[in-house]
């Protein structure tokens, strides 16, 4: 090994070692970062209220789950009889609702079936708003402390980690408030509503900070979020632990959230790097020029294109267009096309939105083209304009 590589290793095992011992005899800071993971035991981390959850729901069944709300719930779907096999409260808790659409339509849908859904989260998604027919905002008044209430009976302060959202427009005729907060300034506002969708409820909560680890250990501030969970009353909970599927990633995430090894890491790096540019100055070798690949699929579908219209083979393509159409129905859907009964056309008919008719109509034509030896032009324009005219 030469002379010079060894003087970097060693300088590099000093700087490591230095770090550590700077960092292992200084105070270790409080990490603020809002997580809402149930294994973090940090402020504002849902820790403390994983382990008292069973004591706050007695002879409730609590069912944690980490794959999204449709996932979850889709499964549960009998597509026989358009019902869940199962009925509950979905529990989710976040800083910020994090849910896609199609998990957003299946909590819709899941609680017109009769179900609650517990959301407490400092935003809300634009499919869930727009349903229903609420939108939140801020008070930018920057007040330093809020106080929270249930039906403006006993008061809690809060002052870190809570923002000023609250709902600012919603159904007074058909939404029932159920908490308030106040800010300095003694603006009370509602940060709690409860909204009938169908059959079933929406619990809607704008601070998600009252149930971390801090204010739960914070005097009283439990009773606040023992108050307000007490509003589930479902003998089943399902718990949405978002921030716990989140964390799971690298192996590097440990590493790097210690201030002293993501330091060591950086050094080592820029040390690696900085070595590789002095060296490859005086070994980089010409690199000899190469021509890219020509993109021939252009060519390829032509040629492909022109044999079919030589051979005539309108069944064949007429095949291949069913085999392809129930593909992206399976891949963009996620609906079964084994068979295609009236449960198929429903449930593709309240994914994509479309006519009932025109749906019933492209799965006639088919089954009437799988069961024919040939077809004519007449009868591949006719499938491809049904299928074009769906629009999916």
């Amino acid at each position: 090994m030469p002379k010079s590589i060894k003087i970097y290793i060693f300088i590099l095992v000093l700087i490591f070692i230095g770090v550590i011992v700077i960092d292992a005899n200084r105070p270790k800071p409080v990490n603020w970062a809002p997580t809402y993971s149930v294994k973090d035991k940090i402020p504002y981390g849902l820790y403390v209220l994983d382990n008292e959850i069973d004591n706050l729901f007695k002879g409730q069944k609590i069912e944690k789950f980490g794959v999204t709300p449709y996932e979850f719930l889709d499964p549960k779907y009998t597509y026989t009889d358009s019902t869940y096999n199962t009925k509950g409260t979905i529990l989710y808790i976040n800083e910020n609702c994090d849910i896609d659409n199609e998990s957003a339509h299946e909590l819709l849908y899941f609680a017109s079936h009769g179900n609650s859904i517990f959301i407490s989260a400092s935003d809300f998604s634009r499919a869930i708003r727009d349903t229903l027919h609420f939108d939140y905002g801020y008070a930018n008044n920057y007040a330093d402390t809020l106080q929270f209430s249930l039906n403006n009976k006993e008061k809690y302060k809060y002052l870190k980690g809570v923002n000023d959202v609250y709902f600012k427009e919603y159904d007074s005729t058909k939404v029932e408030i159920l908490g308030y907060q106040k800010n300095s300034n003694n603006d009370s506002v509602p940060n709690f509503i409860r909204i009938p969708h169908v059959n079933g409820y929406f619990y809607l909560h704008t601070q998600p900070a009252a149930f971390t680890n801090y204010y739960l250990l914070h005097k009283e501030n439990y009773k606040y979020a023992e108050r307000t969970l007490s509003y589930i009353e479902d003998e089943k909970i399902f718990w949405y632990l978002e921030g716990n599927r989140n964390n799971v990633g690298s192996p590097m995430r440990y590493w790097l959230s210690q201030p002293a090894l993501k330091w060591a890491w950086y050094i080592s790096l820029i040390s690696i790097f900085i070595f590789m540019i002095f060296n490859a100055k005086r070994r980089q070798r010409v690199i000899p020029i190469k021509e890219p690949l020509r993109n021939t699929t252009v060519d390829f579908t032509k040629t492909i294109g022109n044999l079919y219209y030589q051979e005539g083979n309108h069944q064949d393509i007429i095949d291949k267009k069913i085999k392809f159409f129930l593909e992206k129905i399976r891949n963009e859907y996620l609906v079964d096309t084994f068979d295609l009964n009236e449960s198929f056309i429903n449930r593709l008919h309240q994914k994509t939105g479309k006519s009932k008719a025109e749906i019933e109509n492209l799965v006639r034509l088919i089954k009437k083209y799988r069961n024919q030896e040939q077809s004519t032009e007449k009868d591949l324009l006719e499938f491809n304009n049904t299928i074009e005219k769906l629009g999916i």
